[in-house]
């Protein structure tokens, strides 16, 4: 597997899930205080575009590594869990380095 994969997931994870951060926050002016509807809105929508690069990526890295549909899964949601998706990505690239480092390590087939 091409450490591209790895990079990108990790990534989006991080923008993902400051993005997600981002929004409790948002949400909290909006329903707590009666402020920033339309930083909240943006920021929604922003988080949802972001999400959906963030699951094209995770299944991509899912099935070059030929996970578990159940480990795919979790790792899916983990991006509208606040905070979860920092400790999910901190232990998917821990578990996909040596997948990553195997085939760099390999000779090339011509």
């Amino acid at each position: 597997m091409k450490s591209s994969v790895l990079t990108r997931y990790r990534v989006m994870a991080y923008i993902t899930a400051v993005m997600l951060l981002v929004l409790c926050t948002c949400m909290v002016f909006k329903y707590g205080f009666d402020m920033g509807e339309d930083v909240t809105f943006a920021v929604s929508q922003t988080h949802g575009v972001l999400y959906i690069i963030y699951l094209i990526f995770a299944f991509d890295l899912g099935s070059k590594a030929k996970w578990p549909f159940g480990k795919l899964l979790w790792i899916l949601l983990s991006g509208t869990i606040p905070f979860a998706a920092f400790f999910v990505e901190r232990k998917v690239a821990r578990e996909t380095l040596p997948l990553v480092s195997g085939a760099q390590s390999a000779p090339a087939k011509a």
